[in-house]
């Protein structure tokens, strides 16, 4: 399309020369280039070798009709000018063909010359819905390509981040290892699990086509392993069962399960099952109005109410912290060996 200050360009297309002159002197009063021709032929070589802003194609030709020049013009661009159909006949289902088969507009010819204005308007209006749908185009193709650069970076940074998280746990493996204290060792190895919980995430989604969420069942089997070797590392070996459904979850609530996981296993690993080994199961299923998370073991029990937690009690602090994010509370399942804890919240 031509810019503001540009005449338009228009291809008139008509088997009436006379009416095509008269059109050309009409409209030239407002400074467009009329260029008429008299079959659609002519018209769609004018089109391949001109460059035209709009084009007004009448309906009954003797060579072909209107609608199948307007089906090849369409058919044969890539961006068609608009097509305002001109026609004698006042028949509605001509002008709803026309509509339907890609027209812009539909003028009627009348003889008291009111057609010509209504054309001179038709192409006009024409000419700014695709100025309209360009610049809409235009902005919407901008926006794709600064979201998928803010997606690029964005994955650039979570992966720094889950490398620098990586840093830090081999660092901290490396100060369990030099430290001889039964306690110190032990906090190590917590700490080791709570940076994995969230540097897991990171590793999601700078992996993942979809930066916007975290697909829970490769995240779980993620920190299954860095749990399992954390824990194998300090001497304790049982078997980690996961049962995930196929859910995916945001960022923010993926680290809250994640880190409610790390602190359940890691409690299990240590006390479940005190010279012995045995199987810790981790299960995130749909169930009716959300998600339920459990972490149970066959192991020696929770014991008795009120004894208070094991060790210092700062994991079930976490453990509690992150249930407030999610709106969930702990229910700890009485019934049957071992521990159970089930966990609810809205998906």
């Amino acid at each position: 399309m031509t810019a503001a200050t540009d005449p338009i360009r228009l291809l008139y297309i008509d088997d009436d020369p006379g009416l095509g002159r008269l059109i050309e002197r009409n409209l030239g009063r407002y400074g467009w280039q009329v260029t008429a021709v008299t079959s659609g032929d002519e018209g769609v070589r004018q089109l391949r070798t001109t460059p035209f802003d709009a084009v007004a194609l009448d309906h009954f030709m003797p060579d072909r009709e209107g609608l199948d020049v307007l089906a090849e013009i369409r058919a044969s661009f890539q961006a068609p000018p608009p097509v305002i159909y001109v026609t004698g006949a006042n028949e509605g289902r001509i002008a709803v063909a026309a509509l339907k088969a890609g027209a812009s507009d539909y003028v009627i010819k009348d003889v008291g010359g009111v057609f010509m204005d209504l054309l001179r308007t038709s192409v006009e209006q024409a000419l700014e819905a695709s100025r309209l749908r360009q610049l809409k185009e235009a902005a919407e193709a901008e926006m794709r390509t600064a979201r998928e650069r803010a997606e690029l970076l964005l994955r650039e940074v979570n992966h720094r981040v889950a490398n620098s998280l990586q840093l830090v746990a081999s660092l901290v493996a490396m100060q369990q290892r030099g430290v001889s204290d039964p306690a110190a060792r032990s906090a190590l190895t917590e700490t080791q699990g709570r940076i994995a919980a969230i540097a897991q995430i990171h590793r999601r989604l700078y992996t993942s086509e979809d930066i916007s969420s975290v697909d829970m069942d490769a995240y779980m089997r993620g920190l299954a392993n860095e749990l399992d070797a954390a824990m194998s590392a300090s001497g304790r070996a049982h078997r980690l069962r996961f049962d995930v459904d196929p859910v995916h979850m945001d960022t923010d609530r993926a680290i809250s399960i994640g880190m409610i996981v790390a602190e359940l296993v890691t409690n299990a690993y240590k006390y479940a099952y005190p010279g012995a080994t045995g199987e810790i199961r981790v299960a995130l299923k749909e169930a009716a109005g959300g998600l339920e998370l459990a972490v149970a073991d066959d192991g020696v029990g929770m014991g008795r109410a009120g004894d208070g937690p094991k060790g210092s009690g700062l994991g079930m602090r976490v453990v509690r912290a992150m249930l407030d994010t999610l709106g969930s509370t702990l229910e700890h399942d009485p019934a049957g060996r071992g521990t159970s804890i089930v966990m609810r919240f809205a998906a």
